[in-house]
């Protein structure tokens, strides 16, 4: 790979000291493992508005009518027309950085993507909110791989989310060049990691690639690029996978004997039960790949989707 994943994160998540408290909240994942792969983008909104370091803390609160406000915690100062202004101009300057993803900080009430705590006039908050800026990026990106770092300690969604990035960077590489025929080639060797992530898509994805010479390259583009998104946001399960790696047995059904064969299924039905992670049977499908040189499957980015150092299909 040429460039590196272009990744926007909360810039406290990258220990630059802009939190209220005038600390940072560095994520050791994310600089040390994730960060040997990555370009960040880091973004802090309450700093990028003017506030400063230290501030007071702020809060979401109930307008009781249906949305919330941002306001700082003890004077209840409102700044949520000057946080959603800027909000909408930062996401609009963030199209230039063309971003493969982005990791927001946590119950935060300007980045937060879930469950932030919202305060009602009874004192108790409820945690349905959603920080103002993480709310307008996720508007303005609605395919885009999100996460926070607390849900990126999940296994599943860590291997979700960090394989949507990779892929997305070789589409934006494959891109660089513009042409059809290395889109059709992108395709060719994400087929299976499409598949298991969506079979509906995967096959609508199909159609288009088999068409695609009669759009403009703009359409076709844009029309691939909104399905490849689409698929890759829909989490793979062990059934979908399981299907899948079915489908690459098949293709060794002439060369492997039935103890082989019976060997095979066996793993991939144990990893479907959850007896075993993914990367057994992974490495036994690219075992086979290696052993009878088969050229299709050897292009496959579903078999090696992200450096094995990053020791991802251990854990799912």
């Amino acid at each position: 790979m040429n460039d590196k994943i272009r990744l926007g994160v909360s810039a406290c998540l990258v220990g630059q000291k802009v939190r209220f408290d005038g600390g940072h909240k560095q994520d050791r994942y994310l600089l040390d493992t994730l960060g040997q792969y990555v370009e960040f983008v880091p973004v802090c909104p309450e700093v990028e508005i003017g506030l400063s370091i230290p501030r007071p803390a702020l809060r979401q609160v109930d307008d009781h009518h249906g949305g919330v406000r941002l306001v700082f915690s003890k004077t209840g100062e409102d700044i949520t027309d000057k946080m959603q202004h800027w909000a909408k101009k930062r996401v609009d300057e963030l199209e230039d950085e063309q971003l493969d993803g982005f990791v927001f900080k946590s119950n935060s009430p300007s980045s937060g993507m879930e469950r932030v705590k919202v305060y009602t006039e009874g004192g108790m908050p409820r945690k349905n909110g959603v920080g103002l800026f993480a709310r307008a990026f996720m508007d303005h990106f609605p395919l885009l791989p999100v996460e926070d770092e607390g849900r990126l300690h999940d296994p599943s969604l860590r291997e979700n989310f960090i394989s949507r990035i990779f892929t997305l960077q070789r589409f934006r590489q494959t891109l660089q060049c513009g042409k059809y025929g290395d889109i059709v080639e992108f395709h060719s060797q994400h087929k299976l990691l499409i598949l298991s992530h969506s079979e509906k898509i995967y096959r609508e994805m199909g159609r288009l690639v088999a068409h695609g010479s009669t759009l403009s390259l703009s359409e076709f583009i844009q029309r691939y690029k909104t399905l490849l998104l689409s698929a890759l946001q829909l989490k793979s399960t062990p059934s979908k996978h399981t299907n899948v790696l079915h489908h690459v047995l098949g293709y060794f059904k002439k060369q492997l004997s039935a103890d082989e064969k019976q060997e095979a299924l066996d793993i991939i039905q144990n990893f479907k039960d959850d007896l075993l992670p993914l990367i057994v049977p992974i490495t036994l499908m690219n075992h086979y790949v290696r052993k009878y040189d088969q050229t299709y499957l050897r292009t496959q980015i579903y078999l090696h989707p992200h450096p094995k150092e990053l020791k991802l299909l251990n854990h799912v």
